[in-house]
C-alpha cells in the first residue's frame, strides 16, 4: 500500500486528476473511508480533472445513487452506495451494463462479490491535525 499525506484540499484535488490521467474504461476506482473523510470530494476532483472542465457540477449522488458524465475518458458512472444493502441493490442500478465503462464507488463494501478484480482502491482518513491520509492499493505497474 502506498500513503500519501494530504495536507489539503488541493493535494487531494492533485492526486484526483493524477488518477484520472490513469484512468481506462473497464476501470473501477473503489473509495472507503469514514464520513467526511474526503471521498465525495476526491470524487468531485476527479470528474472535474476526467471531464477537463474545472467548474463541471458534480452533486453528490447520495440520494439518486448513480450520476454519469461524458468525459474525455469516456463514460464516468460516480455510484454512492451508502444508502443501499447490498448486491441486489446495485445491481438494479444497472451496474452489469455500467461496469465497462469507467466506475468511482463510494461506500464500495455494498458491491460484495460485484466488487472488481484490479480495482483501485483508495482510502481516505483524517489525521486529526486537518490533513487526510490516503492509502493506495491496487493498479500495480500503473502508479
Amino acid at each position: 500500500m502506498q500513503e500519501l499525506i494530504l495536507p489539503n484540499l488541493a493535494a487531494t484535488e492533485a492526486l484526483a486528476a493524477r488518477i484520472a490521467d490513469l484512468a481506462q474504461p473497464g476501470d473501477a476506482i473503489l473509495l472507503t473511508g469514514p464520513l467526511g473523510a474526503g471521498k465525495s470530494a476526491f470524487a468531485r476532483a476527479f470528474l472535474r480533472a476526467a471531464s477537463g472542465n474545472p467548474q463541471l457540477d458534480v452533486p453528490s449522488p447520495s440520494y439518486t445513487l448513480v450520476q454519469s458524465y461524458s468525459t474525455r475518458l469516456g463514460p464516468v458512472h460516480h455510484f454512492d452506495l451508502w444508502r443501499l444493502e447490498g448486491e441486489d441493490s446495485v445491481q438494479e442500478l444497472g451496474w452489469d451494463e455500467l461496469a465497462d465503462d469507467i466506475v468511482l464507488v463510494e461506500w464500495p463494501d455494498r458491491l460484495g462479490s460485484l466488487t472488481p478484480e484490479g480495482a483501485l482502491r483508495i482510502s481516505l482518513r483524517p489525521d486529526g491535525e486537518g490533513r487526510r491520509v490516503a492509502g493506495l492499493i491496487g493498479w500495480e505497474g500503473r502508479l
